[in-house]
């Protein structure tokens, strides 16, 4: 286990306070085979339930029934034919009393509990399940069909785990922290490596040997190109060239499976143009605009708003935006620019809890999401908390065929200056992440180390 018993007792404990009765279901993943039952993905255990459980062996559901004040752990006993595979796997009685879980029984035993819990009219709590193997299995526990599994998934139960999980105790923060390092040397690592005819594959790799060899793996797929306009660009084949910008956004996973997310932009020459300057300072100014100005209470929302108007306010200085800047950013105009949220929850997920339903995780009575272009991508938009971390990742990007779009439409032509930007369309992305920790008083960067984003300190270090 990553952190003590107590931790997990006390998690529980807490859980139990905030849902006041019922019988609380937290399913673990099973084995998702690749392409036959014997090759698989790597297993990654469901992140609520190494919140409250600890435990990352496959197939595994813990229990909760609070009217009862019982604790189990459900599960399967490994049979000698997998240990001769496997290597010796601890009885589901033995992960039970490691976790604090005073009760333990087979699989089948599930069913007999939920039967008795619907018979007795005990509400059932279980959250939204990403997999669809969890889906048939809830449903056929529930008598439901699958399909409608996760939309009867209870409401009280996420938002009991999104207010738990989104305020990090200081071990968890340490623990990201190992991320952030195993990061740090990723990130370094490829930045080093840029240079003309070197594949983006071939940086994607490197930055996984990195992370396998530290921690767990890569927290996601990494993002490795010189088309940074494309938010999610897979690394392909394509060697670097000369002139252009290398994007990479990517992250590690520690053996704890607590994750990092940064992003950083490297001159393939090695030396910025005066042209890839003029944008980068601007969101380099973004970046860190939030690190100076952000403070508990103050919300997200405002937080991505203040953004876009810096970033208006610069890109009017360059002739690429004109008009009003508290108008143009009102009418939703700076999506031309900036077309996703200012940045998103992180823990053990690398984008914390979304699979709970992004409306549980970032917003609430108060704040509620946006439907205009941009703001609409934004994760988190309610009141930030001590103790929440969250990436802080202004871009700037240059979409061609948003361009011909907006252009044809007439869209914004107050506040755009379509004219320069035509001569834009090459000139791809540039996006900045790093990750916070909001403190008592504003705000923290994670990490012993920071990457270099500053121009002079980006072109000073890979020129060593």
């Amino acid at each position: 286990m990553l952190f003590k018993k107590s931790t997990y007792i006390a998690r529980r404990s807490e859980l139990k306070k905030r849902l006041g009765g019922g019988l609380c279901l937290v399913f673990g993943h099973n084995d998702a085979p690749a392409n036959y039952p014997a090759n698989g993905y790597v297993f990654r255990q469901d992140s609520s339930f190494l919140y409250y459980f600890a435990q990352k062996r496959e197939a595994l559901v813990g229990v909760i029934d609070i009217d009862n004040d019982r604790e189990y752990l459900i599960g399967d006993d490994i049979d000698i034919e997998d240990v001769i595979w496997t290597g010796f796997v601890p009885s589901v009685q033995e992960l039970a009393e490691e976790a604090g879980i005073e009760h333990s029984a087979p699989m089948g035993f599930l069913k007999t509990l939920v039967d008795n819990a619907v018979k007795s009219g005990q509400t059932i709590h279980y959250l939204p399940p990403c997999r669809h193997d969890l889906m048939i299995q809830i449903g056929d526990l529930l008598g439901i069909h699958p399909l409608e599994v996760r939309r009867n998934a209870s409401v009280p139960f996420i938002k009991a785990v999104v207010d738990m999980r989104s305020v990090k105790s200081d071990e968890e923060v340490a623990e990201i922290e190992k991320a952030m390092d195993i990061g740090y040397q990723m990130h370094t690592a490829v930045m080093k490596a840029c240079h003309p005819g070197i594949s983006e594959k071939s940086l994607a790799g490197l930055m996984e040997g990195i992370a396998c060899s530290l921690g767990a793996k890569v927290s996601f797929n990494s993002i490795v190109s010189m088309h940074g306009e494309i938010f999610h660009g897979n690394p392909s084949l394509r060697p670097l060239e000369e002139g252009r910008l290398m994007l990479c956004d990517a992250g590690a996973e520690t053996l704890g499976n607590y994750c990092s997310d940064n992003t950083r932009v490297t001159p393939v020459s090695g030396k910025f143009t005066t042209r890839q300057k003029e944008i980068y300072s601007i969101v380099e100014a973004c970046h860190d605009l939030v690190i100076d100005t952000v403070h508990p209470d103050k919300k997200w929302m405002d937080m991505h708003l203040d953004v876009c108007r810096l970033m208006t306010d610069r890109l009017k200085e360059l002739g690429l935006m004109k008009g009003d800047t508290e108008e143009a950013v009102q009418a939703g105009a700076h999506a031309m620019f900036l077309q996703h949220g200012l940045g998103h929850m992180m823990g053990m997920d690398v984008h914390d809890m979304e699979g709970l339903g992004q409306i549980y995780v970032g917003f609430d009575d108060e704040v509620r999401p946006s439907e205009q272009l941009g703001t609409n991508c934004l994760r988190c938009g309610r009141r930030v908390r001590p103790g929440w971390v969250l990436t802080d990742e202004p871009g700037i990007y240059f979409i061609p065929a948003l361009i011909d779009k907006w252009r044809a439409e007439g869209l914004h032509k107050d506040f755009i200056n379509y004219d320069l930007l035509e001569t834009y369309k090459d000139f791809g992305g540039i996006r900045l992440e790093d990750d916070i920790l909001i403190t008592e008083t504003g705000c923290r960067v994670l990490g012993k180390k920071i990457i270099p984003y500053h121009i002079d300190d980006v072109e000073n270090f890979i020129a060593r």
